[in-house]
């Protein structure tokens, strides 16, 4: 058998392993069964990653990279600033809500990292790029639209995720179409009243 780098097989075994724990989720995804995915040895994994939490951490990034791609494609180049965060909120529900169960694996994965001190690190990176991607599109939809924002661009962005995180959490527990979809229209003119200063905040006692 022709020997394989480390540089060459680590794409396979990222892949590997998003195929098996897409399939039977994150428990399963032993370094043991993950090579049996790719039809290597154990040893294998541990030589190119080093240990699991390595691995989980490189999958944990290729998902995010592909998340982010697929919003940013999402992004209309002509559109006013409401239409591009439903825009951007139509990708990330269909990532959701459609056949793909990515977004669900990089779920699953974000809530282990909570209680796993290696993939802290990667939790931390995956959340501040879905962020810094979010303010980004906001405020270039800000400026072709000529709307001025009211909060600034990463606090809106903070706003919309947090809410979608919400209805996401919704459908993986408590699915409900018509729910769903009033839900996820109402963030979207939620997000849109709150950048441009149309949303009264209400008081809320913290103490």
């Amino acid at each position: 058998m022709a020997h394989v780098s480390a540089v060459e097989r680590r794409p396979q075994l990222i892949k590997a392993a998003i195929d098996l724990m897409a399939r039977k989720g994150v428990a399963a995804g032993s370094t043991r069964a993950i090579a049996a995915e790719l039809g290597v040895a154990q040893a294998t994994v541990h030589y190119t990653f080093g240990t699991k939490e390595d691995l989980y951490r490189a999958v944990m990034d290729r998902l995010t990279e592909d998340l982010i791609a697929q919003v940013e494609q999402a992004a209309p180049e002509d559109a006013g600033f409401e239409e591009t965060i439903a825009a951007l909120a139509g990708a990330l529900w269909r990532s959701v809500s459609g056949e793909s169960t990515s977004y669900h694996l990089l779920t699953e994965l974000s809530l282990l990292a909570l209680r796993t001190p290696g993939l802290s690190e990667a939790r931390q990176a995956h959340y501040r790029g879905v962020i810094d991607v979010t303010a980004r599109l906001v405020s270039e939809a800000a400026a072709r639209a000529g709307r001025e924002l009211s909060r600034s661009p990463e606090t809106v962005a903070r706003f919309f995720l947090a809410g979608f995180d919400g209805l996401t959490i919704q459908r993986l527990y408590a699915p409900d179409e018509t729910a769903e979809t009033l839900g996820l229209r109402g963030l979207v003119s939620a997000t849109t009243a709150l950048a441009t200063g149309q949303l009264s905040l209400a008081d809320v006692p913290m103490g």
